[in-house]
């Protein structure tokens, strides 16, 4: 059931790799004030023609055994429940239970 919900967010992060650069330079040259408003304009509309799911916002922090989409640890990318079961068996490293 996880990798079905895995899946978009997996492509997702792959196409935000593959058009960051062009992403970035678009943004950059449409939002100079210094350029003409024609080129201004080209980039506008070279930035709206790249895909949607290419922008990191689209990105979702899912967990990596469950899919769960709240309470992700960005560190280890895995749901705090999760996080809980594996750091009380003793699975993470550098993780321990506290006790005092």
């Amino acid at each position: 059931m996880s990798d079905k919900r895995n899946i978009p967010d997996q492509k997702r992060r792959i196409l935000s790799e593959k058009f960051e650069l062009r992403r970035k330079l678009h943004k950059a040259l449409s939002k100079d004030t210094g350029l003409p408003p024609e080129v201004r304009e080209t980039h506008r509309s070279k930035l709206a023609a790249l895909p949607r799911n290419s922008s990191f916002t689209r990105v979702m922090n899912r967990c990596v055994f469950t899919g769960r989409a709240h309470a992700v640890y960005k560190m280890f990318r895995v749901s705090r429940i999760v996080f809980r079961d594996l750091a009380g068996k003793g699975l993470i490293q550098g993780v321990k239970k506290a006790s005092w």
